[in-house]
């Protein structure tokens, strides 16, 4: 999934609250960080039990793990454009909401 954003305070907490509700022990970790000009690139992973209704998916309690980048440009010290990637497939496989490629329905 890579979706533009127009960042503000409000739609980043509602993302929070959507994960910390679906996966209350979610952590993320920063893998690389990268600023240059008025960019900054951050990679980072994260892992957390699917405890919480996430995308209409009810609790299946496994475990997750996920990867993604957000590219950011920043004015006067905030975040005022955005770009973000992450593995939307692998954690609905991994819940077991989509097959993977190649095994039988």
């Amino acid at each position: 999934m890579v979706a533009h954003l127009q960042p503000s305070r409000e739609l980043y907490k509602q993302f929070i609250v959507r994960t910390r509700s679906a996966f209350p022990d979610f952590h993320a970790t920063i893998e690389d960080q990268i600023a240059e000009g008025d960019v900054v690139v951050t990679r980072w992973s994260g892992h957390g039990t699917h405890q919480g209704i996430h995308m209409g998916i009810p609790p299946t309690h496994k475990q997750i793990t996920m990867t993604g980048i957000v590219i950011e440009r920043i004015v006067d010290g905030k975040a005022v454009e955005g770009w973000m990637e992450m593995d939307m497939l692998g954690m609905l496989q991994q819940l077991d909401a989509v097959r993977p490629p190649g095994q039988a329905s």
